[in-house]
Parts: structure tokens; sequence; C-alpha cells
């Protein structure tokens, strides 16, 4: 059911979970759909929303006034939001999750078993991202910064501070540079990783074992998808 798209022409952001997806629609309300695993389809009634993200089996959603709701698994505390409404970004790991405050402090909760919730000290993060046992962030520098498990690679964030946008999932992260190009790194087993050649890229999104990128021409818009068979170009 994860692909039996709601009805309408009025959303404005959408999140992934493991078997679920959240919308954002113009109006600021929420819709779900797909797995109901304990509660995900049960979204928080208000038309004050203003950003979404998923969590492998739970969901957050960003209010107007800088409060943060979750709701789904809540098996490690990770829909046990801190309270506070000084909030403008979050994000969702397998059973973690993180909240950006405006003073540009990462404030995380839930499942800790590899430091996935062990924030590096600093008030300059930008942006962030939660994978399956780790966590990323942007930093206000153009830097990168990750924390958690490493096995795969996945905390061994490339040299540079002309970074501008990141999406984390499972075990691999993306990165756009300044210039428009990518890096990836992390788990690289189905190819999630190799990313393809050029610097026009202007989004970035990550699944499990696989990565998307929108390149922006100046005739056409192209989506490139890196996973477990080849790239992808669609017209």
């Amino acid at each position: 059911d994860q692909c039996n798209v709601p009805v309408g022409d009025n959303f404005v952001a959408v999140a992934a979970g493991g078997w679920h997806n959240l919308a954002l629609k113009s109006d600021g309300s929420l819709v779900a759909w797909g797995d109901d695993y304990e509660g995900l389809s049960n979204v928080p009634p208000g038309n004050d929303f203003i950003a979404i993200a998923c969590g492998s089996f739970h969901s957050l959603a960003l209010r107007s006034d800088g409060s943060v709701v979750a709701w789904g698994d809540n098996g490690d505390n990770q829909c046990d939001v801190p309270e506070g409404n000084d909030f403008v970004a979050v994000a969702g790991g397998m059973y973690h999750s993180l909240g950006l405050k405006a003073d540009g402090t990462v404030l995380p909760w839930g499942y800790n078993y590899s430091g996935e919730v062990d924030v590096p000290d600093g008030n300059n993060f930008v942006a962030i991202g939660g994978g399956q046992t780790l966590s990323t962030a942007l930093k206000s520098d153009g830097t990168l910064a990750a924390w958690g498990w490493n096995a795969l690679g996945q905390c061994n964030v490339p040299e540079g501070n002309d970074f501008m946008a990141i999406a984390t999932c499972f075990n691999h992260t993306l990165a756009i540079k300044s210039d428009g190009a990518i890096v990836a790194w992390g788990d690289n087993y189905w190819g999630q990783c190799n990313v393809p050649s050029g610097d026009n890229f202007g989004g970035i999104a990550t699944g499990d074992y696989h990565s998307i990128a929108l390149t922006a021409d100046p005739e056409l818009t192209k989506i490139e998808i890196v996973g477990p068979n080849t790239v992808v170009e669609n017209s």
C-alpha cells in the first residue's frame, strides 16, 4: 500500500520510511499511507505543519510554532520528543530521531546502540540526516559531520567546506557541493555510492540501497538513479 498515493494536487513535501510514506499538504495538514504499524497512519490533527521526516517505523513533523510531534513505533523512545518550540528541522533514523534547533545545535533522542545520539559539540549546524545507526549534519561553514556506526565508512565524511546539502538513509550518505557535484560515502554494496558524473545536480535523496539525484539542464530535467541495477536516466 505504500505506493497507493492519495488523490490530490496540493502536496508540498514528502518523506518515506521503511514501509510507509508521509506527505505535507499546502494547507499545512498531513496525510500518511502504507503500513500502519504502531499507528503510523494516525497523523496528528492540525494544519500548522511546515516540515516532515520519517524514520524506519516512525514519523516526525515540525509545527509552525517550532514544536515537534512524533508517532509510530516508540520501542526505543524515538517518539519521545524533548520539550521546546525552537526546532527548525527534523530527521529520523531507524530507531532514533534528531531535531535541529534555532540556535544551531542538534538535539537527539531514541536508540543509541552505536553512538548515533552522541552529537558532536557545536552550535553551527544547519541541516541534519538520520540513517540506520548513524547521524549526519551539515555545518554553517560548509563542512560535514557524522557519528554512530562506522563499520562501512558511514562516518568517514569527505573533506571540504563547500557542501550545501546532505541526504542520509540506512548506511550511506550523499552531499551536494557548491559546484553542483555530488559525493557519496558509506555502504556501496549495491552501487548506491557510484555517483554519476556531472556538476549540475540540484537535488538528492537516498533510499536504503539506492540513491536519486535531480539534475538541472537548460532544456530538460533528468532524474538519475543509482542502485541495485544500473544508472537510469528519465527525461
